[in-house]
């Protein structure tokens, strides 16, 4: 997984801490962080196509979150970044190289579903995406400030101050 993925869930909390009646650049949310900016906005442009965030165009336009946290699930925004493909793509390298199986003209044709690896990567996945899709960002947002109960306040003052 992607850097970006880290940088869009903690872009959402400092969205959500922002407040809903302020928009927020990708500039100044990526110096939040000391992130590149340019980036940063890449993945803030994938979020806004996802419909996690709103984009607002002009000098005092930015970003806002479109829906609470409480109904973005960090697999919302996984798929977001990371786009919908699995993780793991069989490449089915069992039928290339001295270890290769028959040629296909004289057995059945198989497939990645008869991969034992292939199945138990996918198995894996699934519980890995559930396990996402179970947890929203309001939950990760209440996480955070009983880890620095400060941060929201911080981030809302820096933003005032520039």
């Amino acid at each position: 997984m992607s850097e970006g993925v880290e940088w869009a869930l903690h872009s959402c909390v400092n969205l959500a801490w922002s407040g809903p009646d302020r928009a927020v650049s990708a500039a100044r949310l990526a110096a939040w962080h000391d992130l590149p900016a340019a980036y940063l906005n890449k993945q803030l442009q994938a979020l806004a196509r996802a419909g996690i965030v709103t984009s607002t165009p002009g000098p005092r336009g930015g970003f806002r979150l479109a829906r609470p946290l409480d109904a973005i699930s960090l697999m919302d925004v996984v798929a977001a970044v990371e786009g919908p493909e699995e993780a793991f793509r069989c490449a089915e390298i069992r039928q290339q190289g001295p270890g290769a199986g028959e040629p296909a003209d004289s057995a059945p044709q198989r497939d990645a579903a008869d991969c034992a690896i292939a199945h138990a990567m996918t198995r894996a996945e699934l519980v890995w995406r559930r396990a996402l899709a179970a947890q929203n960002l309001d939950e990760i947002r209440q996480q955070a400030e009983r880890q620095a109960p400060e941060a929201p306040e911080r981030l809302r003052a820096w933003l005032a101050t520039r």
